[in-house]
């Protein structure tokens, strides 16, 4: 099958039935509290940009990761890492013997599991797909197959919550780079911004994750669309996020402009006339009905990373 005429059945595929994430009334949508936690450092490799957002109302919402606005003129990416100005002989550190497993695949897509020789936190969280149970994962990755070679399309870390997504390569593009991470559930702050999970679990019928929260409560993560343009997710809540928790998170680094994952922050407010704009470091906070974080002019950290979008906020019925 060409490959142009696969991505096309596979969005008809994923769209299905409408979830409450797809089907919110613009009328009647929800605004959510969104706070700056930031942070200056001068470390490239410190995730000091931390957004948490917070409604005790909210029940689902959309994320999607897009190309930035100046993909079409990248001519040279980088994405090594710059430890300049980096001192992480303080982490914590957490031995594990290394594997890889393959979880489950077809000739699209497969979900693979990775422990590492290290981590900064304990590995404890069992990773389910059907009756298959693996402990121990750092990270687990869901591929797809693109233009007759492996694209990495979403990651999570089940030890501390986060995620990351990217959509596919852009153009002629071989490749592209992750750069801001989210969190979904409960955020707390144990060292860094985490989310403690109980369990994750896989459906590969519905491409869908179910979280399950050491604090109480669940949430689906569920694989909408994926394209050259963006990645969409959708989540649905079961409830509210206990304590008045973060019920998400924006997390990611900023050094100066021209050094940095993120550099740029727009959001719409309730009936607002117009977006609002502002350099990310000095975001005022706001309570917001839609969110966009990324950047308007290339980096030298991560330059080919998406932005990442937050938006169609719902309320219970």
């Amino acid at each position: 099958m060409r490959p142009t005429l696969f991505l096309a059945l596979f969005a008809l595929l994923l769209a299905g039935a409408p979830t409450q994430a797809q089907t919110y009334d613009l009328a009647n949508e929800l605004a959510v509290e969104v706070a700056n936690r930031n942070e200056g450092v001068l470390c490239a490799e410190k995730d000091n940009i931390y957004l948490p957002m917070t409604s005790r109302a909210i029940r689902a919402f959309r994320i999607q990761a897009v190309h930035p606005a100046y993909i079409g003129t990248i001519q040279t990416d980088r994405w090594a890492p710059d430890w300049t100005s980096c001192d992480m002989s303080n982490d914590p550190s957490f031995g594990a013997k290394a594997r890889r497993i393959t979880f489950w695949e077809t000739p699209e897509f497969w979900l693979t599991g990775y422990t590492f020789p290290s981590f900064w936190r304990p590995n404890t969280v069992p990773f389910r797909v059907g009756e298959r149970v693996e402990q121990g994962l750092h990270v687990v990755q869901l591929w797809m197959r693109h233009r007759e070679r492996a694209e990495e399309i979403l990651v999570v870390y089940p030890p501390d919550g986060y995620w990351r997504a990217r959509p596919l390569p852009f153009a002629d593009m071989r490749w592209t780079a992750y750069g801001s991470s989210f969190l979904v559930g409960p955020v707390e702050v144990q060292g860094r911004p985490i989310v403690a999970l109980k369990e994750i679990a896989f459906d590969p019928d519905k491409k869908s994750f179910k979280l399950t929260f050491e604090r109480g409560g669940t949430a689906t993560l569920s694989l909408t669309s994926v394209d050259q343009d963006r990645i969409v997710l959708d989540v649905a809540l079961d409830g509210p996020t206990p304590e008045g928790l973060p019920f998400a998170a924006l997390r990611s680094m900023y050094a100066t402009e021209f050094n940095a994952d993120v550099a740029r922050i727009a959001w719409r407010e309730k009936g607002g006339a117009a977006w609002k704009e502002s350099p990310i470091m000095t975001f005022p906070g706001a309570a917001a009905t839609e969110v966009w974080t990324g950047r308007t002019a290339p980096s030298r950290h991560n330059t080919s990373a998406p932005d990442l979008v937050f938006n169609r906020f719902v309320t219970a019925k």
